[in-house]
């Protein structure tokens, strides 16, 4: 990353690539990195927009579907059973959807659901 590289003194080079590493970092769920990377933008000259900063996750209906069925205790082969799915499509929507909640294991679902920090995609 740009730390102590000066990225104040060159904006509109830094700017970019740290803009594309943040993007990737949130998008992988990596909250360290993140913040790490939006602090090196801030001190290029960059603010976020409002929008950006309240910005929800979405869970697609599949994955939505699945997380609730997770989170009521079902296993994976469970969940595929009832969904028509490979036990593997369901690890795969779940590792998906961890990040997409801010969590980190089966046990936190039931309370990022029930906290609403999530949207339902319209896909």
């Amino acid at each position: 990353m740009a730390s102590g590289c000066g990225a104040a003194g060159r904006p509109p080079e830094s700017r970019g690539p740290l803009s594309a590493a943040l993007s990737a970092f949130e998008h992988l769920g990596a909250r360290p990195w993140a913040e790490r990377a939006e602090a090196e933008l801030r001190a290029a000259g960059w603010s976020r927009r409002r929008t950006e900063t309240s910005k929800v996750h979405t869970l697609t209906p599949q994955e939505l579907e699945t997380a609730r069925l997770a989170a009521s205790g079902l296993t994976n082969k469970q969940i595929a059973e009832r969904l028509f799915l490979s036990h593997r499509t369901v690890g795969a929507h779940l590792y998906q959807i961890y990040p997409k909640l801010g969590i980190t294991s089966r046990a936190m679902l039931r309370d990022a659901l029930e906290s609403g920090s999530w949207s339902q995609s319209r896909h």
